[in-house]
């Protein structure tokens, strides 16, 4: 149950760029269908080369879903020479952090993943109309397997 503890003063954010939501931990980002179009676009490849080559399938559940590889020290396939190789075209799962539900949930799970993100609690303030906003562009960004291929 989400205490809604951001709705008072909205939160602080702003990405220092240190990559370490994309480096280190194994993880997942899953792919939207535009996310997926931007990618091809970027590294001008057909959709069957782009997946086979940077993506894997993953079950969450009953559901299929699109994820980027990872390498195998679990850092993202597109993180290189100290960055994302993709940044302006990453992916909005990438772009949306860290106004996860996850993170949302609680004033305590928002704190504890601060605890490895410097940019949390720092920054920007974001409103709770713009919190809210990326909550539900999320929702509208996620795709099963289905969806896309």
């Amino acid at each position: 149950m989400q205490d809604f503890f951001y709705k008072k003063n909205g939160l602080q954010f702003e990405c220092t760029r240190c990559s370490a939501c994309c480096r280190i931990d194994p993880g997942y980002v899953f792919l939207s269908l535009n996310d997926l179009d931007s990618l091809i676009k970027r590294m001008n490849m057909t959709k069957d080369a782009f997946i086979k080559k940077y993506c894997r399938i993953v079950t969450i559940g009953e559901n299929k879903r699109l994820s980027l590889k990872e390498k195998p020290n679990y850092d993202c396939i597109f993180w290189s020479d100290g960055g994302c190789a993709v940044y302006e075209d990453r992916p909005f799962q990438c772009r949306s952090y860290p106004f996860w539900n996850s993170f949302l949930s609680s004033r305590n799970a928002w704190e504890k993943e601060a605890l490895s993100c410097p940019g949390m609690n720092n920054g920007k303030r974001h409103s709770v109309k713009v919190i809210e906003e990326w909550l539900k562009k999320r929702d509208n960004e996620n795709y099963t397997l289905e969806d896309i291929l």
